[in-house]
C-alpha cells in the first residue's frame, strides 16, 4: 500500500494507535489526524487507517459519515454552520441561512467554486445564548445577522482570522504532552510478544 500520511503524521498516526490496547480504538483520532492534514477523509487516507487499525476500509468509511465533524468529501477551507434548532429559529436562524446562500451563492450543503466556504445548516452547536449560533470549522463565531456575516466572510477570505479559525480539518491547535505515552510497554503490546 502507497503511504498517504505524511512521514510526520504517520509517526504521529503510529504513536496515537500505541495509546490503546486495541488498535481499532485509534479510529476516530486518526480520521481526524487525516482530516487534519488534506481537511477531509480521502479514499488513500481511510485506507491507510484501515490498515493502522487493522480494520476495512469500509469500517472507517462508515464511522466517518456517522460523525458531523468528519467530512468523506472534499469542502471548503472555512466551513461555516449555522444552528436551526429551536432557540436559533426563533432568534432568524432561517433568515440568516437564506441570507448566507444569497451571499456565498451556494446551498446549505454546497461549496463555494473558489473551494473557501463551504455551508452547512446544523441541528444544535449548543450556543443558544448567542441564537442563531455560528460555527466557523468547529469555532464559535458572532455572525447571527446578515451584516455580520458579511463581515466575517470577508474576513475571512482575506484571512484575517487566522488565529481564531485554523483551516477546516485542524481541530485542535497545541499537542498533547501529557498523559500515558504509547510505548513498547503497553499491555496491547506485550501481549503480542
Amino acid at each position: 500500500m502507497t503511504a498517504h500520511f505524511s512521514a510526520e503524521n504517520r509517526a504521529r498516526a503510529e504513536a496515537l494507535v500505541a495509546l490503546y490496547p486495541q488498535s481499532r480504538s485509534a479510529l476516530v483520532p486518526l480520521c481526524h489526524l487525516a482530516q487534519a492534514q488534506d481537511g477531509w477523509l480521502c479514499a488513500e487516507a481511510m485506507e491507510e487507517i484501515a490498515e493502522l487499525c487493522g480494520t476495512t476500509p469500509a469500517e472507517v468509511y462508515g464511522t466517518a459519515t456517522f460523525y458531523d465533524m468528519l467530512h468523506t468529501e472534499r469542502v471548503g477551507r472555512h466551513v461555516i454552520a449555522i444552528c436551526t434548532n429551536i432557540a436559533c429559529l426563533l432568534a432568524g436562524a432561517y433568515e440568516l441561512v437564506e441570507h448566507a446562500e444569497r451571499r456565498l451563492g451556494v446551498r446549505c450543503g454546497q461549496t463555494t467554486e473558489d473551494g473557501e466556504f463551504t455551508l452547512e445548516e446544523a441541528e444544535c452547536l449548543a450556543g443558544c445564548d448567542a441564537a442563531p449560533c455560528v460555527q466557523v470549522n468547529h469555532r464559535f463565531v458572532a455572525a447571527g445577522d446578515a451584516a455580520s456575516f458579511d463581515a466575517l466572510v470577508d474576513e475571512l477570505a482575506k484571512g484575517r482570522r487566522r488565529q481564531e479559525v485554523p483551516r477546516h480539518g485542524v481541530l485542535c491547535r497545541i499537542e498533547r504532552t501529557v498523559g500515558l505515552p504509547g510505548s513498547e510497554a503497553s499491555p496491547r503490546r506485550q501481549a503480542r510478544s
